[in-house]
């Protein structure tokens, strides 16, 4: 009792910061949901509350789904993970970026590394309203093979950068449907929802999920407005519908290796595979495993995933050693792709005992090393990456400001252009950082620099992102005009973000 009055005091005063329509908090410990609350409501309109029973868009949640049927295919011998994609697909082909590029692998596509792009229709994902290729509710969703048009051309090399896409995963939803011979709802449906104990859980908009599907919102200045909704043609990352009831028996089973109380889908040691770090851009970071983010606080293991659409975000974690999971909710709250899941994890930290991470004061500063990372930096993405380079405009670089190191992102955000310091992380290492992100709801931040021949790179744990150290010699006034160029689009892509996110 002393346990569930704590955690509800904490979602109080996480409310009281981040004002939400409707939220849903629910956590698991050893296979069942132990605690659920929910605030708000599902609708406006007709003041339906939210319970355990209410449906979410869970949105890139669904990419854990896919990837867990793409594993099952893998310990029945009909997929090699580091095999060809295109080796799996009939219904349209993997184009290389350029010729003599290696194929892109099912492992690769698991990590977001296999040069897929971000967008394949850009123009269609502007005029829809909004941030990914949909149609709307009721006209017919089309085929990958009629919107990739029989071909889908890659980006980058594989296995080079990473990339986060929905176009990945909904290959990999392909290969399950080629593979199986069944479509994706029917083979979630036969080989994970209904063996899990998912009743609730589906990737098609049925009339019984429909009847409990909460109304998303974007909070404007004269209240909630409900969003129109549409339908993802990634199905295979971003459509599926779930419930807190639903959830918890998911996470039961991501927590208790591949099995809950009412079935299995996975091998435990399959479960734990999936777990490991499959792509990491530095080894002191944690990386991401097959479709799950991995984090590494306190020593403990968790992996998460968030999801983000306009009017609904969800955020689970799960720390498997600890059988203990998280997951939260909303149909409605203003920057929940960056509070939700920085407060879900605090709230997995507090069940778990690991501190919550936060810039360390007793480390020393190597000023003697400064000279060695001080510069401008790169990032290393794809040219279709707009996440990135929303992000980082025309780069980042690393000064000294103020008698201490400084990483500032060079973009025409006042919040981000002005920096941050770097905060020492290690006292046996003096190239890891950390830097404080609490103004923009995330916490903190890890930073790490790879130095020495032939070339100097700084790494996050943010995403698995990289950026790499300009010559010296790189002109200033080409700078410059890149710096504009890039700086004008992301206000641009943040303004368009900002507007059917937030």
């Amino acid at each position: 009792m002393h346990d569930q009055l704590d955690m509800r005091d904490a979602i109080d005063r996480m409310l009281n910061r981040r004002p939400a329509v409707g939220l849903a908090v629910g956590v698991v410990r050893d296979g069942a949901l132990e605690f659920f609350h929910g605030h708000g409501v599902a609708d406006i309109a007709s003041k339906t509350p939210i319970t355990e029973d209410t449906v979410f868009r869970i949105a890139s949640i669904t990419k854990t789904f896919t990837a867990i049927a793409v594993m099952q295919l893998w310990e029945q011998g009909q997929v090699d993970l580091d095999a060809p994609a295109g080796q799996y697909l009939r219904a349209y082909r993997l184009i290389p970026a350029k010729p003599g590029h290696r194929p892109a692998t099912v492992r690769q596509l698991l990590t977001h590394t296999a040069g897929i792009p971000q967008m394949v229709h850009p123009a269609q994902a502007l005029r829809s309203g909004w941030f990914g290729e949909s149609v709307e509710l009721g006209r017919p969703l089309p085929t990958l093979a009629e919107h990739y048009r029989g071909r889908l051309r890659l980006a980058a090399e594989p296995g080079t950068v990473f990339t986060y896409t929905d176009h990945g995963f909904a290959t990999l939803g392909q290969i399950v449907e080629d593979v199986s011979g069944q479509p994706l709802h029917r083979y979630l449906r036969e080989h994970v929802f209904t063996p899990l104990g998912m009743d609730d859980t589906d990737l098609v908009r049925s009339a019984r999920i429909a009847s409990r599907l909460a109304t998303g919102y974007r909070l404007r200045a004269g209240g909630p407005e409900p969003i129109t909704d549409r339908q993802w043609i990634t199905t295979a990352a971003s459509s599926a519908y779930s419930t807190s009831r639903d959830m918890a028996r998911y996470l039961a089973a991501l927590a208790g290796g591949g099995a809950n109380r009412h079935g299995s889908v996975l091998k435990p040691a399959t479960t734990a595979y999936m777990y490991e770090p499959h792509y990491r851009t530095d080894p002191r970071l944690p990386g991401i495993g097959l479709a799950f983010f991995r984090t590494g606080g306190g020593g403990r293991l968790a992996v998460e995933h968030q999801g983000i659409l306009p009017g609904f975000n969800s955020q689970i974690f799960v720390a498997p050693d600890h059988g203990v999971a998280v997951m939260a909710f909303t149909n409605g709250s203003p920057q929940a792709l960056t509070w939700l899941p920085a407060e879900t994890g605090r709230l997995l930290n507090r069940l778990t005992g690991v501190p919550d991470d936060t810039v360390r004061n007793g480390i020393p500063h190597h000023p003697e090393l400064w000279g060695e990372l001080c510069g401008r930096y790169r990032p290393r993405a794809q040219r279709t990456d707009m996440q990135v380079w929303s992000m980082f405009g025309a780069g980042a670089e690393v000064v000294v400001r103020k008698g201490r190191l400084w990483l500032r992102v060079l973009s025409p955000l006042p919040s981000l252009y002005k920096g941050f310091p770097l905060h020492p992380d290690d006292a046996r290492d003096p190239y890891a950082f950390t830097i404080d992100l609490s103004e923009f709801g995330i916490g903190t931040a890890r930073l790490v620099f790879q130095h020495g021949s032939p070339d100097t790179s700084l790494h996050l744990d943010l995403l698995p992102l990289s950026l790499d150290r300009r010559p010296a010699a790189a002109n200033p006034r080409i700078w410059a005009a890149a710096a504009l160029t890039a700086a004008t689009a992301a206000v641009a892509v943040r303004a368009r973000h900002r507007r059917h996110v937030a």
